[in-house]
């Protein structure tokens, strides 16, 4: 039950606070600055205030350190807590330069890369002096052990994620209806194996805040979307996932339960390339793949639901794959 609560504290937090913070938000000019590359629908809409990722991220840390005192587990959700909230600053330093100070770049790529790698790093660290070096293999009890291996490849994984989150939110609704129902799906997860690793229930309510601090954003972000997450929110999301996942040793699934966050990256990834060995071809219309969706025609609406029905279908099949696992 207290996985439900958890969920529940953050959705009301989130609708309790957030029309307050847009209002804030506009007042003190925090948009970020139009992008000349971005598709025409984008360039037509008119631009909402942005940083609404510190509302989820607030009301993730309430929810799930409430949750975690009643059930004794609040140090667990700090551990947690440590990832996602390193990767919030790296996110927040670069909305600050680009939304407040008005610079359309933000925070250099190399300072993000720095900042990304440190996180992970000292995570993996801890991760691996806590649980060890093996992580679990879908559908069945084995463990792979990764040795020396774990911590360059686990900061790797931690890199590549916080910055696949990040390119998948570009459309209105999208990263917010995804990450409830992947959240969601991690959570049962942790739920289902409980008892077989270092903080489930820690793990389970943290990412059901997650669930509903997202469901709550929707009610803002939803086309035509009154507020944006902006690298903020996206980020501390993609640094809890991560090390969620990392802490219930079940990195693999990240694959289907963040499934549209890779395609992301890997489309940004594949475009690059195509474009340099062909000589200015594009592979794609537009990258990531969401916009090349929506330079086909699909609405924002369209993208949004078929992503998240996407996610609902992978989710079950990542629950699955886990029951083997539960003690």
């Amino acid at each position: 039950m207290l996985e439900f609560l958890s969920g529940a504290i953050a959705l009301v937090i989130v609708l309790l606070l957030m029309p307050g913070f847009i209002r804030f938000a506009k007042e003190r000019g925090m948009i970020q600055p139009g992008y000349d590359l971005g598709p025409d629908s984008f360039k037509k809409k008119a631009k909402p205030p942005n940083m609404g990722g510190l509302v989820i991220a607030f009301a993730v840390l309430v929810s799930a350190l409430i949750t975690g005192v009643v059930s004794g587990t609040a140090d667990k959700v700090m551990l947690l807590m440590l990832a996602a909230l390193g990767c919030l600053a790296i996110g927040f330093a670069d909305d600050y330069i680009k939304d407040v100070q008005q610079h359309h770049d933000g925070l250099k790529p190399r300072y993000k890369l720095i900042g990304q790698t440190l996180v992970g790093l000292v995570f993996s660290l801890i991760a691996a002096n806590l649980l060890g070096t093996a992580i679990h293999l879908p559908f069945t009890k084995t463990t792979l052990e990764l040795s020396y291996a774990y911590v360059p490849s686990m900061t790797l994984l931690f890199v590549f994620m916080t910055n696949s989150a990040n390119l998948q939110d570009g459309v209105d609704g999208l990263m917010g209806s995804v990450t409830m129902v992947g959240s969601a799906a991690l959570g049962a997860i942790a739920v289902i194996i409980a008892g077989g690793s270092l903080g489930n229930p820690a793990i389970a309510y943290t990412c059901f805040a997650l669930c509903g601090a997202s469901l709550g954003f929707l009610f803002f972000n939803q086309h035509p979307a009154k507020i944006y997450m902006g690298d903020t929110g996206s980020m501390f999301i993609g640094g809890l996932l991560t090390g969620a996942a990392m802490l219930l040793r079940l990195q693999l699934w990240l694959l289907p339960l963040c499934f549209t966050m890779i395609i992301s990256s890997l489309s940004v990834i594949a475009q690059r390339l195509y474009f340099k060995a062909s000589g200015g071809k594009r592979l794609i219309k537009m990258s990531p793949l969401h916009h090349h969706f929506e330079m086909s025609g699909w609405s924002e609406n369209t993208i949004a639901r078929r992503y998240t029905l996407l996610i609902l279908l992978l989710s079950v099949i990542a629950a699955l794959a886990a029951i083997p696992i539960a003690p």
